[in-house]
């Protein structure tokens, strides 16, 4: 369970189909989709 914040919503939700990436300055980062309307969230920092 990650939580982000969506922009749209203006509410932090769970990231939905939540994935580990990695920023081009090669930080993690954790990147998906909002469960209520669907929008990109991305959380800085890495899963613990």
């Amino acid at each position: 369970m990650v939580k982000g914040y969506c922009v749209k919503c203006r509410a932090k939700r769970e990231i939905k189909d939540a994935k580990q990436i990695k920023m081009k300055n090669g930080k993690p980062a954790m990147k998906g989709k909002c469960p209520v309307c669907g929008t990109t969230i991305m959380r800085i920092g890495a899963a613990k």
